[in-house]
């Protein structure tokens, strides 16, 4: 199945990646309010821990063997393949979460992080709230994304929040070490399950060497990556990839929601308030990053929006074809891992509106059933009056990651020191 990215330009492409990379970011961001409002903090901690524990390992894997810097004997890479991979996580944006990496020897490196967007997000909230993401979920996190590359390492803070004095810079650091002394971490029972999806095993098209462009990330890692850099086809893939993150993200979160709810029924509302805020907030920000809310057509630029959102994506596990300004969609693999997709439908359209407002708050859609199961069309209309923004959306437009901007950056080689 071609990817839906293929039609972007490579110029477009590396625009793209790291607003997908924060997009994923902000999942947490929308879903972790409405677990607080029904479960309570203590639990939504855990929602957050069982979410990046049974997720972070299946893609930080994905992305290795995508880019071609898999460790040569699987279990057993070194440093430089954990932060690697960590540049390409949704769980580290890059410049939202400014990591910077020190890496002393294969086996011992440290890294700090300059700006945490997600700690700007939940200071004001109080000194509870930082402690509950910066240890309570950080701990068992960090180790479970990297058993990805080895078992045998360990994260382990010199320093973090709450910060003493109040404006410490950095706002954390930490060391990362792989002894085989350690004890070998383990994956938590989600993790299995979460294996077990399509979109876990999905196979994608593999990048074009012949590509002009860095068709992987061999090589030294570099200070900060400069996604124009890699060619056209690595960055469909990138795409691609970080799309199926957001996907294994999202199912880990609603396996560890449906563990605390009672009804599918308040599962069902969880995950659908997660959606909105998030499919709204990141439909604005890839709107603007592709220039889509200054288009003359705004009807065609929504379109275009929507063929190139998450929700929508990766074309080989969603299966949705655009045709002028009328969208189909119909039974994929996204269906059988009840994926966002399958939240979407003639009974339910908010997240498909939160999405084409982004472009203008005046467009409408318009979602008619196909008379077969999970099969449907959307028409994209615009009307007098702009719509309301949703709740959902305003609750995840709170984060900072909403109107944070890129900078430039210079990508240098990091040696061992």
């Amino acid at each position: 199945m071609r990817s839906r990215y293929a039609d972007l330009s490579r110029e477009e492409l590396a625009t793209l990646v790291p607003e997908l990379l924060l997009m994923g970011q902000l999942i947490d961001r929308s879903g972790m309010a409405w677990c607080i409002a029904a479960f309570g903090r203590e639990e939504m901690l855990q929602v957050a821990i069982e979410e990046w524990a049974a997720a972070s390992p299946i893609y930080t894997r994905r992305m290795q063997r995508a880019l071609g810097y898999a460790p040569a004997v699987e279990g057993r890479g070194d440093v430089v393949t954990i932060f690697k991979g960590l540049q390409l996580d949704i769980g580290a944006p890059p410049q939202f979460m400014d990591f910077r990496y020190t890496v002393h020897d294969p086996w011992h490196g440290e890294f700090h992080l300059d700006h945490c967007g997600a700690l700007m997000d939940v200071e004001p909230m109080g000194e509870a709230y930082v402690t509950g993401m910066c240890h309570d979920i950080e701990d068992p996190t960090f180790d479970a994304t990297a058993v990805a590359t080895n078992p045998k390492a360990q994260v382990r803070p010199i320093h973090r929040p709450p910060r003493r004095p109040a404006d410490r810079k950095p706002h954390c650091a930490w060391t990362v070490i792989i002894d085989e002394s350690h004890p070998e971490a383990e994956g938590i029972a989600a993790l299995a399950a979460n294996e077990r999806t399509r979109a876990a095993t999905l196979e994608l098209e593999p990048i074009d060497p012949s590509d002009e462009g860095r068709a992987d990330y061999t090589g030294p890692l570099l200070s900060d990556i400069d996604f124009a850099d890699f060619s056209r086809s690595a960055l469909v893939r990138i795409a691609d990839e970080v799309c199926l993150q957001m996907h294994l993200l999202d199912h880990a979160f609603a396996m560890a929601v449906a563990e605390r709810t009672e009804t599918d029924a308040e599962l069902l509302s969880i995950r659908r308030k997660q959606l909105v805020g998030v499919a709204g907030i990141g439909a604005e920000r890839l709107a603007r990053a592709l220039g889509l809310t200054d288009a003359t057509d705004p009807v065609t630029a929504a379109v275009r929006l929507l063929a190139v959102h998450p929700l929508l994506n990766p074309a080989a596990y969603v299966d949705a074809e655009i045709s002028g300004h009328t969208l189909t969609v119909r039974p994929s693999a996204a269906h059988e891992d009840d994926a966002w997709i399958s939240l979407c439908g003639p009974a339910w359209t908010a997240a498909l509106q939160a999405v084409v407002r982004g472009v203008d708050p005046r467009l409408r859609v318009q979602v008619r059933g196909l008379g077969e199961e999970d099969a449907w069309q959307l028409t994209v209309v615009r009307g007098e009056l702009p719509a309301r923004e949703a709740d959902e959306v305003a609750v995840t437009r709170v984060s900072t990651g909403a109107a944070f901007q890129f900078q430039p950056r210079k990508s240098l080689p990091i040696t061992p020191i």
